[in-house]
């Protein structure tokens, strides 16, 4: 008997408990390397991922009849973006673009389709709300996520930034406070700065205030080098600058690192304590990844000059020291692979994805193309924006 699939809108009232279940036991990353998986824990609330975005869903499919089962779920956004600009670099070409997340099918239901008549069904969804462009993110080595999108879907890889992770120290990081001043901008204030320097950045959401002003944002800094006032750099920035954004990723999930021996638990948990007893010694320790911890994000990040890379250096320094004042394991940033400030980033690369892949999918025509065409033949810039509503 073929097994009947149903696919709908998530009832936040009678699904959650469900849907944090099946969430429980699909693991979000694996590491083929040392068989250690991370999981995701939404806090309590299904849609925690996407409700900050100006257009939002979430679906499930369900099988049985009598006694049904939620065995699929996935979440979708939709923002307006920037993809290029016209010829003469001064003006933003601009089109609706929606964003798949959160992909899930019960292990027991698996090569069934389910992931296939979800986003199919999510797709439609985009359509009839107006979206020209559908994308997704997953890393380089996760093929089946890849084969599911490219070669059923018809998605296309379209850029490899890199996902940059470090782990927060019980020591504070130094912000170079003889060289480089760092400013909190005011969310009107950094509105500003974001539309004047990169609303030509790929990417770029055209509700950056809403961003902004967004309960999850921690605040907006800039770096410049010291002697600088916040006044001098907001009518005339100096030679060379900085800027970055904070959000709090801790409000809405954690993570948690599974699959470790115990020896090497044992040795992460031993550098902490040294790290502690010894914080002058800033010892490189390994926060407790190994039950569920916080992270913020750092976005928006950008800078001009050439001491931009020391103002980048120290706003990370600042990040992290506010990570420890919050008790999140790690900071975590993504930036486009040929970024020039990506040097600049401090990270481990055991815990960073050096190749996270964007694969995109032109849903209808004629939306956008503007003087460059079909946006996803368009060839990598230096750098994009990552929003970190869907990180």
């Amino acid at each position: 008997m073929m097994m009947m699939i149903c696919v709908r809108e998530l009832d936040l009232r009678k699904d959650s408990m469900a849907v944090e279940e099946l969430e429980s036991k699909c693991e979000t990353t694996v590491s083929s390397t040392n068989k250690m998986c991370l999981f995701t824990h939404l806090l309590g609330d299904p849609i925690s991922r996407i409700r900050h975005s100006p257009s939002f869903l979430m679906l499930v499919a369900e099988v049985g009849v009598e006694n049904k089962e939620i065995v699929g779920i996935v979440r979708g956004c939709i923002k307006t973006v920037t993809t290029s600009t016209t010829t003469d670099n001064t003006t933003p070409i601009c089109t609706k673009l929606a964003y798949i997340l959160g992909l899930r099918v019960s292990s027991s239901h698996r090569q069934k389709d389910i992931g296939c008549k979800l986003i199919k069904e999510m797709e439609n969804w985009f359509i009839k709300n107006g979206a020209e462009y559908s994308y997704m993110a997953t890393e380089l080595d996760n093929q089946p996520s890849l084969n599911l999108f490219t070669q059923k879907l018809h998605y296309t890889k379209f850029r490899t930034p890199s996902v940059l992770v470090q782990p927060v120290f019980a020591h504070s990081l130094p912000t170079y406070a003889n060289r480089v001043a760092i400013f909190k901008l005011t969310p009107t204030e950094a509105d500003s700065l974001y539309r004047a320097r990169f609303s030509a950045t790929e990417f770029f959401p055209t509700d950056i205030d809403r961003v902004l002003n967004n309960k999850l944002h921690l605040g907006t800094y800039v770096a410049v080098p010291v002697g600088s006032s916040m006044d001098a750099f907001l009518s005339e920035p100096p030679e060379s600058w900085a800027v970055a954004s904070v959000w709090n990723c801790q409000e809405v999930f954690k993570l948690e690192i599974r699959g470790a021996s115990r020896s090497r638990r044992l040795a992460a948990k031993f550098t902490r304590v040294l790290d502690k007893a010894l914080p002058w010694m800033r010892i490189p320790s390994v926060p407790a990844v190994f039950r569920p911890f916080g992270m913020v994000f750092l976005y928006g990040l950008g800078g001009e000059g050439p001491r931009a890379e020391r103002m980048v250096r120290a706003l990370c320094g600042h990040a992290h020291n506010m990570a420890k004042e919050l008790r999140c394991g790690v900071v975590a940033t993504e930036v486009a692979s040929q970024d020039p400030l990506r040097l600049a980033i401090p990270h481990w690369d055991s815990l960073s994805c050096a190749n996270d892949v964007w694969c995109v999918k032109r849903l209808v025509k004629g939306y956008g193309d503007g003087p460059l065409g079909d946006w996803t033949k368009s060839k990598p810039g230096l750098s994009i924006f990552v929003d970190p509503r869907e990180f």
